[in-house]
């Protein structure tokens, strides 16, 4: 686990980050971690050095995200919580019991009983080393050689995590911010998201630099997970309306926030995955991001395998209407430019 660095999918969600995390988990050598920092939230870095018990409790004591499970499904949701066998439901379902663990294994019940004895032995260190100690068995339980781990949105948190682990690399997945968009418009955690940030702007809060702040910011963004869902009405966040500009304009801020975190890197160590290209030709594109991550894992038999997973989708964007895709394009036009799409 420590020869090969580690690497994080970085993306804004909504743009094929998940089939990436899919693709990687089917290759034998990969330890494919999935919406495992989201499950944390922002008080994955606590500023200090704490102990394994406060660590199983972010592993394990549901928040937030659980509230928007009982309201709404979505599609990268793993653990059938409404399945009366399970040992959970959507109320006392742990963070890393949504994703995380079902995408790792079948028997990710027995595995959460093994984490949680080996996470409570863990002495007192900085999230960091917790992270990667897990990180690291969990590798060596399932015989892994690398580490990725990718969650949607990601990009609001490269900066911090990178700083946490200087080492990683970043392969940075990408779509149309058109169509994304709208991807986003229907997708729950990023309804909320948005009200959030909405409502920090009306109390001139800027949410996109203050995750990316590099001195106090671990504390900081702590304090704005305790505080961020003071008074937040989910019923009414999932439910209103909300301007499809702003979601572009969300989905650009995101892009210029993961360019100031890396776009300095190098081939070396940043690899660009654009979704529409690996819809064209995903067996070069997922050869491509098997050599980035390293060139001693190479399987045709994988790669036979996941170029068989991405497929064509129909434009959405395509159907708005003229007024509402001229609004939309002119909200992502920082991040199209970007990236290099023409608009």
């Amino acid at each position: 686990m420590n020869e090969i660095p580690p690497v994080f999918v970085f993306s804004t969600g909504r743009c094929g980050s998940t089939m990436v995390s899919q693709m990687l988990n089917r290759h034998p050598d990969i330890l494919s971690l999935s919406e495992f920092f989201s499950a944390v939230g922002l008080s994955a870095f606590a500023g200090k050095k704490v102990t394994g018990e406060h660590m199983w409790r972010l592993y394990s004591k549901p928040g937030k995200r659980a509230e928007i499970i009982k309201r709404e499904s979505f599609s990268e949701l793993l653990y059938p919580f409404d399945d009366p066998a399970s040992r959970f439901d959507a109320a006392t379902l742990p963070p890393i019991m949504s994703v995380a663990l079902p995408h790792l294994t079948d028997h990710y019940e027995a595995l959460y009983d093994e984490l949680e004895r080996f996470v409570h032995a863990q002495p007192k260190a900085w999230p960091r080393d917790h992270y990667q100690a897990l990180f690291t068995w969990l590798g060596e339980r399932l015989g892994k050689k690398v580490w990725i781990e990718r969650h949607g949105g990601s990009l609001l948190m490269a900066s911090r995590l990178l700083r946490q682990f200087p080492e990683a690399r970043v392969i940075h997945v990408f779509r149309d911010g058109r169509e994304t968009t709208l991807s986003m418009s229907h997708h729950p955690p990023f309804r909320v998201a948005l009200t959030l940030i909405r409502r920090a702007r009306r109390r001139g809060i800027d949410l996109y630099r203050i995750l990316e702040k590099t001195q106090n910011s671990d504390r900081l963004t702590c304090w704005m997970a305790a505080v961020q869902w003071w008074g937040l009405d989910l019923d009414r966040a999932l439910s209103e309306s909300l301007p499809l500009p702003e979601f572009a304009e969300f989905w650009s801020n995101m892009i210029e926030t993961g360019h100031r975190a890396f776009g300095h890197f190098g081939p070396d160590r940043r690899l660009d995955l654009r979704f529409e290209e690996m819809q064209e030709d995903p067996q070069r594109e997922a050869r491509r991001l098997l050599e980035f991550i390293s060139p001693e894992l190479g399987n045709e038999t994988w790669l036979d395998e996941v170029a068989r997973i991405p497929r064509p989708t129909p434009s959405k964007f395509a159907q708005l209407g003229p007024g509402m895709q001229q609004a939309v394009t002119q909200a992502c036009r920082p991040g199209l430019q970007r990236l290099g799409y023409t608009c």
